[in-house]
């Protein structure tokens, strides 16, 4: 296998083994703590956004598999043909043929696979979190909730990585409200100067208009 296809290959073990710990039996608190940690790990946020960058490209090479395979396949039929028409077919070009319809096809059920995947452990997460929300309601009308703490984290855990980009996203908007209140303060800083200033240019005005009253008749028709 190419470089590309061992990684969807390895990408695809590490997908069956976070589907098996998502369904082993677990106790509820153990449970309970490892997916409010998968909901609010900055890392798990940063891991799912790279995943998705890369589900995209595996994507892209399902549909080339499938392409491929198409193609050898009407090449494949091509061949059988000839050979039934009493053209001569080299016995290593069929082989030829059938050894790129194999590696077509194991490379398709491979991304294909890897691609299901994502969307069932997409879909066992949402589901196993629900039944650990109602589980968690239920042992508070039981009145056997142990911690209330980790209970309100998991009513509000949502998907892999979903309270971390939020506080993220909550941090931005905070640091933006403090940039626009600094702007605001040095905008009325400039303002109160700029009224001090006109005000000592009106009191200016007023002084010499003052004077200017002061003065005799005569100093005027002097000047």
């Amino acid at each position: 296998m190419t470089l590309y296809y061992t990684l969807v290959f390895m990408l695809l073990m590490a997908e069956m083994a976070l589907f098996m710990l998502l369904i082993v039996p677990l106790p509820f608190t153990i449970k309970r703590r490892l997916f409010t940690f998968i909901s609010e790990s900055p890392v798990v946020a940063k891991v799912q956004y790279w995943m998705k960058i890369t589900f995209v490209f595996i994507l892209i090479l399902f549909i080339d598999s499938v392409n491929r395979v198409y193609r050898v396949q009407v090449e494949l039929a091509l061949a059988t043909e000839k050979q039934n028409s009493g053209a001569a077919v080299m016995g290593h070009e069929r082989l030829e043929v059938q050894a790129r319809k194999f590696y077509s096809q194991r490379n398709m059920y491979l991304c294909g696979f890897t691609l299901f995947l994502s969307l069932i452990l997409n879909r066992t997460y949402v589901m196993i979190l629900e039944v650990m929300r109602l589980e968690d309601k239920v042992r508070g009308f039981e009145g056997t909730k142990g911690d209330a703490k980790q209970s309100e984290k998991l009513a509000v855990a949502g998907d892999a990585g979903e309270i971390a980009r939020l506080k993220k996203k909550l941090e931005e908007k905070d640091r933006d409200i403090e940039t626009l209140k600094k702007q605001s303060a040095g905008l009325h800083k400039s303002y109160d100067e700029l009224s001090d200033h006109a005000g000592l240019h009106k009191s200016y005005d007023e002084l010499s208009d003052q004077y200017a009253k002061t003065q005799p008749q005569g100093d005027k028709k002097a000047q």
